[in-house]
């Protein structure tokens, strides 16, 4: 497996009201804009979620919840398997210090194809919920 690390950002919010947040996909389903939900065929609860697009499902359920520091998922009806870590860190103060670590399995041509952009992907959704956080 490749292992991808997102960059950590710090969060306006307590690693306790995040980690509530992440804990239940319906939840990352609803943070998912209008126009981009219209492209897809989506299937979610609370531990799995499922998205169809292009003729491609990709699938991911949460297999393990530490309270208030890690949601660990995975892989499901995927055409590639990966792991997904997120990592919720206090700070004090209602900050947290937010990171994302994905293990991929991907071949050659994947890797090559998709490397960078899961990086970039990685380091976006950071750096999105940084931003969020400080709007709210």
């Amino acid at each position: 497996m490749t292992t991808y690390n997102s960059k950590h950002g710090t969060v306006g919010r307590s690693n306790m009201e995040l980690f509530m947040m992440f804990t239940d996909l319906r939840n990352l389903s609803a943070a998912i804009p209008e126009a981009q939900k219209q492209q897809m065929d989506m299937d979610v609860t609370y531990d799995t979620l499922t998205v169809r697009m292009q003729g491609i499902s990709l699938g991911i359920r949460i297999c393990e919840r530490t309270p208030y520091n890690t949601i660990r998922m995975e892989s499901f009806n995927s055409p590639f398997e990966f792991k997904v870590q997120l990592n919720f860190n206090d700070m004090g103060g209602g900050r947290t210090d937010f990171s994302i670590v994905l293990d991929a399995e991907l071949n050659g041509m994947l890797k090559l194809m998709l490397g960078k952009k899961l990086q970039q992907g990685l380091d976006k959704a950071v750096d999105t919920l940084v931003n969020v956080s400080a709007q709210i």
